[in-house]
């Protein structure tokens, strides 16, 4: 059975700090690039931060570069993503996914007409909220 099980979620004041974790676990992680999609009400998900499987590249959202960090450890089988200097625009629901490969869907910035089925997705977590007062 595939799981992604994420933590870290919580209330932070703005200006703070939070680090999220995802645990895999039922699918090759190696094979799969890892991040994640955040959502706040009424809002699309969007795409936050990705780490490819091989090479290790990473993208981010202009909106958080410079602030977070997606690392994932083969090891343990987690993806990581250190979040600092969060402000209230950072509120939402944060999921880890994982997509074959590549982080071709999570950094395209699908809107409601154009997404595919799971936003391009292979498998989904169920989320952690993460709430920045202001």
């Amino acid at each position: 059975e595939v799981q992604l099980v994420e933590s870290g979620g919580g209330l932070v004041q703005s200006g703070g700090s939070l680090r999220l974790s995802c645990v895999a676990s039922g699918f090759s992680f190696d094979d799969y690039a890892m991040g994640w999609f955040r959502q706040a009400p009424g809002k699309e998900r969007e795409g936050v931060a990705c780490i490819s499987s091989a090479h290790r590249n990473t993208w981010s959202a202009d909106s958080v570069k410079g602030r977070f960090t997606i690392s994932r450890d083969g090891a343990k089988n987690t993806v990581t993503l250190q979040m600092n200097n969060l402000n209230p625009e950072d509120t939402g629901v944060y999921y880890c996914a994982a997509e074959w490969r590549t982080c071709t869907h999570f950094s395209a910035n699908y809107d409601s007409t154009s997404r595919p089925p799971q936003y391009g997705m292979d498998y989904w977590g169920k989320g952690t909220l993460v709430t920045v007062s202001s």
